[in-house]
């Protein structure tokens, strides 16, 4: 690759693509659009302002905000000036981003909208580095105008300052080790660390995906679904723009059934959570389905399979499996595409464990999920799947130009290459624990390579518990054994130093309520049907058929049903939705407690 910033590729890229599509969001029920050379215009406007606030180069600016388009503005923006954007989860609280301002010494704030701009204000008066606030979505008023401004006004600002030469001298002097991002860990484990990534970084790291994924251009479409201060989400679109693909901004998560229907994206990156509900949505309608529906489900998924496994195994498909496939596609599996769209041509997927029936589900119906392994500090990917000759449970091969081994004494995987971390910004101690004598990345994670070259988890080591017999659980995989079931939506396990294994349990209120309503249950609360003696029983069944193939030991002996779901703004879930367990045990303590009480 001949860049070595990615301010290089983003001139290229506006001088290329013009007036053609860039960006699009939907705000107040209509679509925006915002073509390449307004997005040029726009970055060089708030560089420029960046500039004359006393950003210097490699200082940093914070995004605090849903996904905008603005936030890849300001972002690029800073980029363009050598600075380096850190983004802020946009529900976090006034005390989280907090945390994060302070560490990274953050001077100029962009804020998505009036939530984010009141956690900010409400904090500036006892912080020190905070300069500059700018406002990203139109409001009625803005305070302490000496310090916060519309995004209107501080464009305004930039395009009528004659500094372009100052800007111009600083991209001369762009270096390859220069940081494009820190991106703070969401501190499952402890306090949050910022993880710095460099422009060759990521240099290398779309180089990697150049090499491995399904032909991406400039005629995809991609939507960012996940929040952008994910690296998962953060490191793509960096590659969907680099592509030059119209990237669309999902603003409210919750929104993703009604977005992706109207988007069509043909790439969308997605954690295994996105397609357990949506397996557990068309199985729970199956649920009532008449007998024939059922039957015809069945067989065009089988066939569906058949014929797609032999696509990925590069194996002729015999005439009658090609007739076949043709009534089945247009009779359901065309149908359960169209659930995501209709056009997706691969989803890339990592974060947690997914389920090996799910992933073979999306594969019948023609949905290929590219299932990958990697953490934030590894510029996400590590591995993924190959388009052919994968299989299915497996995490896929070695990312081009990434060297991966197993520690034989521990099993843990271990990495090195040009997508690993600098480090960890502020923290040298950290970054020296993490790191071999010979430079590999500690992951924390134990794998073993199959004979087919591809990495499977074993074991998530750092998130392994270990009960008061001795024996050594993984919590993540009985979650995702329990997330299968369209019952469940969220499962957390608990076990560690206990005397055997407990979980906390969400029902899916939505389909528990219709089968109550069908089965003559009553109830006029949560409470009062997770309560009831006939659907504990129930869920007890389900969850014993769930993990039945499981050893003595990682049974399942007791649960609690939740009335209510556990959320990012309480710290008991990241935002790709991994367990914050310390947070879970303080919040439940008593529940807990009670399941161990005899």
């Amino acid at each position: 690759m001949a860049y070595t910033h990615y301010s290089q590729i983003f001139r290229d890229n506006v001088n290329k693509y013009g007036d053609r599509v860039a960006l699009r969001a939907k705000t107040g029920g209509l679509w925006r659009e915002i073509t390449w050379r307004s997005f040029g215009q726009q970055v060089s406007a708030v560089a420029k302002a960046l500039v004359e606030e006393g950003i210097g180069v490699q200082e940093t600016i914070g995004i605090f905000s849903q996904n905008l388009p603005e936030c890849h503005i300001a972002d690029i923006a800073a980029l363009n000036i050598r600075a380096i954007p850190v983004y802020i989860y946009p529900t976090s609280t006034a005390k989280q981003a907090e945390y994060l301002i302070n560490d990274a010494e953050i001077k100029v704030v962009f804020v998505g909208d009036t939530e984010q701009y009141k956690k900010i204000m409400e904090l500036l008066p006892r912080n020190k580095f905070i300069k500059r606030v700018v406002v990203f979505k139109k409001q009625e008023s803005i305070g302490n105008p000496q310090v916060a401004l519309s995004f209107s006004e501080f464009l305004d600002k930039g395009r009528g300052l004659d500094n372009d030469a100052l800007v111009q001298d600083r991209l001369i002097r762009a270096d390859g080790e220069d940081l494009i991002r820190i991106i703070y860990t969401s501190g499952t484990t402890g306090e949050p660390k910022g993880v710095m990534l460099t422009h060759e970084t990521v240099m290398h790291c779309m180089w990697a995906h150049d090499q491995r994924l399904i032909d991406p251009n400039e005629n995809d479409v991609n939507l960012s679904f996940l929040p952008l201060s994910h690296v998962f989400e953060g490191m793509f679109s960096y590659y969907a723009l680099y592509r030059g693909m119209v990237n669309n901004y999902l603003e409210e998560p919750s929104k993703i059934v009604d977005f992706i229907q109207e988007v069509r994206p043909t790439i969308m990156c997605a954690v295994p959570r996105f397609y357990e509900k949506i397996h557990a949505a068309i199985f729970n309608k199956l649920e009532s389905a008449p007998p024939n529906k059922k039957r015809l489900f069945s067989w065009a998924v089988e066939v569906g399979r058949h014929y797609h496994n032999r696509i990925k195994d590069l194996l002729p498909i015999p005439l009658t499996l090609k007739l076949k496939y043709a009534l089945a596609d247009a009779l359901v599996l065309k149908k359960l595409r169209a659930l995501t769209g209709g056009r997706i041509k691969f989803f890339p997927c990592a974060g947690a464990p997914l389920a090996q029936d799910i992933e073979e589900f999306f594969y019948a119906m023609g949905v290929f999920i590219d299932y990958g392994y990697g953490l934030t500090e590894t510029c996400a990917t590590v591995t993924c799947h190959e388009p052919h000759n994968f299989r299915f449970g497996l995490v896929g091969k070695p990312m081009p130009g990434v060297e991966v081994k197993i520690d034989p004494a521990t099993s843990e995987i271990l990495v090195k290459g040009k997508t690993v971390m600098k480090g960890y910004y502020k923290k040298p101690e950290a970054t020296a624990e993490v790191f071999t004598a010979d430079g590999f990345f500690r992951t924390g994670d134990a794998g073993v390579f199959e004979d087919n070259g591809e990495l499977r988890i074993t074991d998530r080591i750092k998130d392994l518990m270990k009960t008061a017999g001795g024996k050594y659980i993984a919590p993540q995989l009985l979650e995702s054994m329990l997330l299968v079931d369209h019952f469940i939506e969220q499962a957390t396990i608990i076990g560690d130093r206990r005397k055997y294994v407990s979980a906390l349990i969400v029902p899916s209120f939505i389909n528990l309520e219709a089968y109550a309503k069908a089965n003559n249950i009553p109830f006029s609360s949560r409470e009062e049907l997770i309560a009831r003696p006939e659907i504990i029983e129930f869920y007890k069944n389900r969850i014993d058929e769930d993990t039945s193939e499981l050893a003595r030991f990682e049974k399942i002996r007791r649960f609690t049903l939740l009335p209510h779901e556990f959320s990012v703004e309480s710290g008991e879930i990241t935002p790709t939705f991994k367990t914050v367990r310390k947070v879970v045990d303080s919040n439940y303590r008593d529940l807990i407690e009670s399941m161990y009480s005899d």
